[in-house]
């Protein structure tokens, strides 16, 4: 087994504050959280760009948005503007849901230029974008053409769902999304990552992210092992979704 720091645990971590009824005090509490750690990034809806943005002054907590959220069916012109306006806002990370039901058609090129144009508007600004494929839809086959799709559009990370779907991140679907792109993009787990053991399973498995609202618990359990000296990356991360709750953030 390999070690892992508690740090490294908490530059994985893009605190997920995306709950359709989080308040301005939830939004500044968990801007708290993620301060404490260190984590890599605070996600936030749009609306609350301001707000995170003030509560994390200070810091190297990077703020991040999502775009077409949570179904990816917005025109692309609507997402394109989306992430013209996160950028304004000092967004440094924007996660995009694909279009699914224009996946699902088969209508790949749709989606390519869906993910293209907002690529565009991202690296334009200096920011990363993550595709959100949503795989609770999808079959094996388009999980990787999805991200072909979406490394073919240029962009940085594909990303397991958003949390709202029937099910979150897999241990087989991130080694296929892993195995589906080149090494120049990564892929972040999200949906169901609720245990430091989700954590280091999704990290075996070759995600270099972690969407999750448990930061706190996540962070706290790895600090404890750290200082036991046994916080290690499973040699194996399993074969089916062990670790990893198959439910929403």
């Amino acid at each position: 087994m390999s070690s892992v720091t508690a740090k490294e645990i908490a530059k994985m971590i893009d605190h997920s504050l995306l709950s359709p009824a989080m308040t301005e005090e939830d939004i500044v509490e968990g801007c708290g959280v993620a301060r404490k750690y260190g984590v890599a990034s605070v996600c936030v809806k749009p609306s609350f760009l301001g707000t995170t943005r003030k509560a994390l002054e200070g810091s190297d907590v990077l703020l991040s948005t999502v775009i077409g959220f949570p179904h990816g069916s917005n025109a692309t012109a609507v997402k394109a503007f989306e992430a013209e306006e996160a950028l304004a806002q000092g967004c440094n990370e924007l996660d995009m849901v694909l279009d699914v039901g224009k996946l699902l058609s088969g209508d790949y090129a749709y989606v390519e230029r869906d993910i293209a144009a907002v690529v565009e508007v991202a690296h334009r600004g200096g920011a990363i974008l993550k595709v959100i494929l949503e795989n609770a839809y999808l079959t094996d086959e388009l999980i990787v053409k999805a991200c072909q799709i979406s490394e073919s559009a240029g962009a940085d990370f594909v990303k397991t769902s958003t949390g709202y779907a029937p099910s979150g991140a897999k241990v087989p679907d991130l080694r296929l999304m892993r195995a589906s792109v080149s090494e120049k993009v990564r892929v972040k787990a999200s949906g169901g990552i609720r245990t430091l053991d989700a954590a280091l399973a999704a990290r075996a498995a070759g995600a270099v992210r972690l969407g999750t609202t448990s930061t706190a618990k996540i962070m706290e359990e790895a600090v404890e092992r750290e200082a036991a000296g046994t916080l290690c990356e499973p040699e194996d991360a399993g074969g089916g979704s062990e670790g990893i709750a198959n439910e929403g953030y």
